[in-house]
């Protein structure tokens, strides 16, 4: 790509089109990686300039493409882009938010980005596994992160507590000031430590887990982009298990008779199979396809031992 242009080149783009348009195709062009929340140059584009002018996200953006910006409008719009262009930094990292549907996250560098299929799970998927989630009482997010699913699963469980586990005191950081915004503190604890570990005595009705789940080779070849996020957040081992055999292990120690772990494994699915051929993996239906999360009830993981 040529040199980034400066904002007088990009003077006689005036209007929300224009920019939006130029963002497109400076994105294009650009190389960069799109899979962060916004799969296309398209959607990417149209985010930092909503973002940059203040815009709301959720409006038809055709209210807004043939209104003319403000010079210094048009330089905070040109500093995302160069940003986003020339140091490959994901946009949740540059707007400091992140999207789970219509629920908006503050992340930053401190936690790997929100992008969990379980959050759609939550939604649809998981209903045929638990028909009433006002029922469950007691409730577990292990690798919280930022605390985007913990949120989540308050929400979808208003009458439960929520116990949320990461490893990382930075994250927990983060997952605080979430909850926070949430109004969620009192009923989401979060807990430092690994895995599984600081739920100690608890049993769980429901335990879901976005853990590292990226192998070696694949870690080696990751776009730029993912090299800004927390190494520990992403890489698990030769064959990307290493953390889920764990979860495996001792799940049955924290579930009730009834209970159910749900583990987003991305596209290790095979290797679970084979590593695990005994275990009725339950593969949830989601958009993108069968074969990203999984669910087992306590039965099955209870013949695990430990």
């Amino acid at each position: 790509m040529n040199a980034f242009p400066d904002s007088q080149e990009i003077l006689p783009l005036n209007t929300v089109r224009d920019l939006w348009r130029w963002g497109v195709t400076t994105l294009q062009r650009s190389g960069v990686f799109f899979g962060h929340g916004y799969p296309t140059p398209l959607e990417e584009a149209r985010h930092l300039l909503l973002f940059s002018l203040s815009l709301p996200r959720d409006q038809d953006p055709a209210l807004w493409l043939d209104a003319h910006v403000l010079p210094h409008e048009r330089e905070e719009f040109l500093a995302l882009l160069k940003r986003r262009v020339e140091e490959r930094i994901p946009v949740p990292y540059l707007t400091r938010e992140a999207w789970l549907g219509p629920h908006r996250f503050y992340c930053d560098e401190r936690v790997l980005i929100p992008r969990s299929f379980i959050a759609e799970a939550l939604e649809e998927a998981l209903v045929f596994l638990i028909e009433d989630f006002h029922v469950l009482q007691r409730v577990a997010d292990v690798c919280t992160g930022g605390g985007s699913l913990a949120i989540l699963l308050a929400l979808h469980c208003p009458e439960a507590r929520v116990d949320a586990t990461d490893i990382s005191p930075d994250a927990l950081a983060v997952a605080r000031l979430n909850c926070a915004e949430y109004g969620l503190s009192k009923q989401i604890h979060l807990f430092q430590g690994d895995l599984l570990e600081p739920l100690e005595e608890g049993i769980y009705d429901l335990i879901i887990s976005n853990p590292p789940y990226v192998d070696r080779a694949a870690m080696e070849n990751l776009p730029a982009e993912y090299h800004r996020e927390p190494v520990t957040a992403l890489a698990s081992g030769i064959d990307g298990l290493d953390h889920v055999r764990r979860i495996l292990a001792t799940a049955h120690r924290h579930l009730g008779p009834e209970g159910w772990l749900v583990v987003e494994v991305g596209h290790q699915a095979d290797e679970l199979e084979a590593a695990f051929p005994h275990l009725p993996f339950i593969w949830l239906e989601l958009s993108a396809g069968n074969r990203f999360v999984f669910a087992l009830p306590y039965a099955a993981l209870e013949s695990l031992g430990s």
